[in-house]
């Protein structure tokens, strides 16, 4: 039996060579899980580490019963290291953090409390902490991202993320969708709502982001999703006797 379907969250938590964020992640979600609105697991995605990540997640899942993860063959990419953990998660509700802790589990209490009547709801990062050239990018790229697909989303880049489960099981996966998971959401006439969380500033690790995958593939991917959203199929079955 998969252990998630005993929660009613799961938090999907990718790690690509964040060694030294472990045992800080060990830390804050074990503070944070007995407080949180429903039954929450994390569920560790080791997206093919070179560092000694894994071996740590291994380590802390040992001794936290509500800690479990799953190790990628080799380093795929954050959207498909997310997609592993979405098709893993049996929970009702699915959530998403970086694990470099610049968001704290501590606010999905914010997201949780209205999943229930939307099928997304994500942070928007408040007094972001990153450097004013990532911040000039991130504007760019999301104001592009706006008027190309029409989401209406502020902050699409904030690693804080809860879905309904089901929902987020039949969004269409791709290399660089983690972008636009909100306009992935609207394709199946889902309801979105944000809300203002903390951010904070990396304190340990290297960012896995630079100029190209924070700017210019996101520009590309927006194309892609404009052609996708014309052929996208999406039905509701209104009976059946199976």
């Amino acid at each position: 039996m998969n252990k998630t379907a005993n929660y009613q969250f799961t938090i999907v938590i990718p790690v690509y060579n964040e060694e030294d964020n472990i045992y800080m992640l060990e830390n804050k979600l074990k503070s944070f899980l007995p407080t949180a609105i429903y039954p929450t697991c994390a569920l560790f995605v080791n997206d093919g580490s070179k560092d000694k990540s894994l071996e740590l997640i291994k380590e802390i899942c040992d001794r936290n019963s509500d800690f479990f993860y799953i190790d990628l063959t080799k380093n795929s990419g954050l959207s498909a290291a997310m997609k592993a953990g979405i098709d893993t998660a049996e929970s009702a509700y699915v959530g998403y953090m970086d694990a470099d802790l610049q968001t704290t589990p501590e606010d999905f209490n914010l997201l949780l409390a209205d999943i229930d009547k939307y099928e997304l709801v994500m942070g928007i990062r408040a007094n972001r902490k990153d450097s004013g050239f990532k911040k000039m990018q991130s504007k760019i790229a999301n104001g592009f991202r706006r008027m190309m697909t029409n989401d209406n989303v502020q902050d699409t880049g904030c690693p804080l993320k809860v879905l309904q489960t089901p929902c987020a099981k039949k969004i269409p996966f791709f290399t660089g969708m983690h972008r636009f998971l909100p306009a992935l959401v609207m394709l199946q006439d889902g309801q979105i709502k944000q809300i203002p969380v903390r951010h904070f500033p990396r304190v340990a690790g290297v960012s896995k982001y630079h100029l190209w995958n924070r700017l210019v593939s996101p520009f590309m991917d927006c194309f892609a999703y404009r052609w996708m959203k014309k052929r996208y199929i999406n039905y509701s079955i209104s009976n059946h006797n199976i």
